[in-house]
């Protein structure tokens, strides 16, 4: 038996060397992991995935603090979600949206040469959606010198943010016309499943104009200087031409399955939750409004005497040093960091309270409260909630005719939307967030980031200039879109 096992061992062994011997020593030296030819798919799925979870991060580890989301708790130190801002406060978002704006210019640049013209209008598209985010964050960036580094560009200049502006919206009606609705893509698409169906393709177009209306609504006070309100009407009233999300089935957002590659972003759940509690003014207007949300977004205070539930109660931003609190109070719902988990990117709700505002104020016509009223039931079904019965006739939801009603529940809408919560806030001053008394920065909202280490240090001939450009380098300077 022995023999017999020896014998078969030595023949698998000589089939074996027989068969490596047919490979040369490159063919055994390369990894075959790796992508040697990439084209424009081959990029796509790294750049939505790292982008996405870069925005969800952002919502979790800024927006929900600076929005009074949430409050770090137990602290009464220097902390976000007192206003307590550091240079280094954008360094992770700043390098990590240059890092995959360099690889989305490649997949252009890809797409180009194999004359795809559905990559390259969905390279435009992501392009907007990371610069617009980029430039609402800190002011003039570089921008069209940046991810240049192949042609010998180590110091790009800054841009003017009114120069981004006009660029980014060009480059989308560039992307409209260049999808062809009709034509799959060659590989797979993480945001809208493109590469199965041309409905996916008809999806990115519509992200694409969704998105012109975001930019339009963030630079209203600019109307004359840029023809902002004929833009709005150009696209609303040409449904044909500029095709719009119609239905949460069209949000823009990322699936993540928690089957690797699509992993959460935070790995232990707890550590969504710790040294944290819901901030009081989110949760209040939730329970002011009946909202069904609750429970999906937030725990349940307790009693810290007896440990027994009291409802929903959350912590005041900058409670004043030396508050007692005798509840614990409630606390982000860790199933908001497990998956399987949607990652929100351009939600259906935030185009119909655009909408709304633009009707408001009569820029377009149609019924604004049939807008707003349309937003918020998205807002809420994209939870997988259900509106209920008489939701709308509670006085605190019940459209009344103004920009702040809208805002509010904007404000709701937009959670956990990367940075949204803010840039809206600084351009509308809406929802009023309260000032417990200790808040940093004499209670002002920062109305910007400054600008992170890097370019301090490797590009500070163009940093200076910037700094002076935008008037000084700090986080109460208004941008321009703003004055």
């Amino acid at each position: 038996m022995k023999n017999k096992v020896s014998k078969f061992c030595t023949v698998l062994i000589a089939a074996v060397m027989l068969t490596s011997c047919d490979r040369t020593f490159e063919e055994i030296n390369t990894d075959t992991s790796k992508i040697n030819t990439p084209t424009a798919g081959s990029l796509l799925m790294p750049i939505q995935y790292n982008m996405s979870v870069n925005a969800y991060t952002r919502a979790n580890g800024f927006t929900f603090d600076i929005m009074q989301d949430v409050v770090d708790f137990p602290n009464e130190g220097n902390t976000l979600s007192r206003y307590y801002i550091t240079e280094s406060t954008g360094n992770s978002y700043w390098n990590a949206s240059y890092k995959w704006l360099k690889q989305n210019k490649d997949m252009y640049d890809f797409a180009v040469k194999q004359g795809d013209k559905n990559y390259q209008a969905i390279a435009l598209v992501l392009n907007t959606w990371m610069y617009a985010n980029l430039t609402d964050t800190f002011g003039d960036i570089p921008f069209s010198e940046a991810s240049r580094v192949d042609e010998g560009i180590t110091q790009p200049k800054f841009d003017k943010q009114k120069d981004i502006y006009i660029k980014l919206l060009e480059d989308l009606k560039t992307a409209n016309s260049l999808f062809v609705t009709t034509q799959t893509l060659s590989d797979a698409d993480l945001i809208f499943g493109a590469s199965t169906s041309t409905a996916g393709v008809v999806k990115w177009k519509k992200f694409c104009n969704s998105l012109s209306l975001r930019l339009l609504g963030r630079i209203l006070k600019r109307n004359g200087e840029i023809d902002v309100h004929g833009k709005i009407q150009e696209i609303v009233n040409n449904p044909t031409v500029y095709p719009l999300m119609t239905g949460n089935a069209d949000t823009a957002g990322l699936d993540i399955t928690g089957v690797a590659p699509l992993l959460p972003p935070i790995a232990r759940p707890q550590d969504f939750t710790t040294g944290r509690a819901a901030a009081e003014f989110f949760v209040e207007t939730l329970k002011n409004n009946n909202d069904p949300r609750l429970a999906t977004f937030f725990t349940q205070a307790k009693d810290i005497a007896t440990q027994q539930n009291i409802g929903y109660k959350g912590v005041p931003a900058g409670y004043t040093p030396g508050t007692s609190f005798s509840y614990q109070p409630s606390n982000m719902n860790q199933n908001l960091a497990k998956a399987p988990l949607k990652i929100l990117i351009y939600p259906y709700a935030e185009l119909q309270m655009t909408l709304a505002e633009f009707a408001q104020k009569g820029i377009i016509s149609g019924n604004a409260q049939a807008f707003y009223e349309n937003g918020v039931k998205a807002a809420v079904e994209q939870w997988g909630g259900v509106v209920p019965a008489n939701y709308f006739t509670n006085p605190n939801v019940t459209y009344n005719g103004t920009l702040e009603r809208i805002m509010l529940q904007k404000y709701v809408a937009l959670f956990f939307v990367d940075q949204q919560q803010w840039y809206e806030k600084r351009r509308t001053g809406f929802p009023v967030l309260p000032n417990n008394g200790g808040l940093l920065n004499d209670g002002k909202l920062p109305q910007r980031l400054m600008y992170p280490t890097q370019p301090r240090i490797l590009n500070a001939t163009n940093y200076q200039a910037a700094a002076q450009s935008i008037g000084g380098d700090d986080i109460n300077t208004i941008n321009w879109w703003n004055k």
